[in-house]
């Protein structure tokens, strides 16, 4: 999902260079709700992680 995350980043930086603002905008909104969306689920699962690691 980081990787999604950061081709839509990129997409974004190329199309604000050529002058495409509401493609920019849209896939910077993307890339930025697959990336807060990696970060949760990460946390979540570290979270996961810890419980179960702590159980015997």
């Amino acid at each position: 999902m980081l990787g999604w995350a950061l081709t839509f980043f990129v997409i974004a930086l190329i199309a604000g260079l050529l002058g495409f603002g509401g493609i920019a905008g849209t896939a910077a909104g993307i890339a930025k709700i697959l990336f807060f969306t990696f970060l949760v689920l990460l946390v979540a699962s570290l979270i996961m992680h810890v419980v179960r690691g702590a159980a015997p």
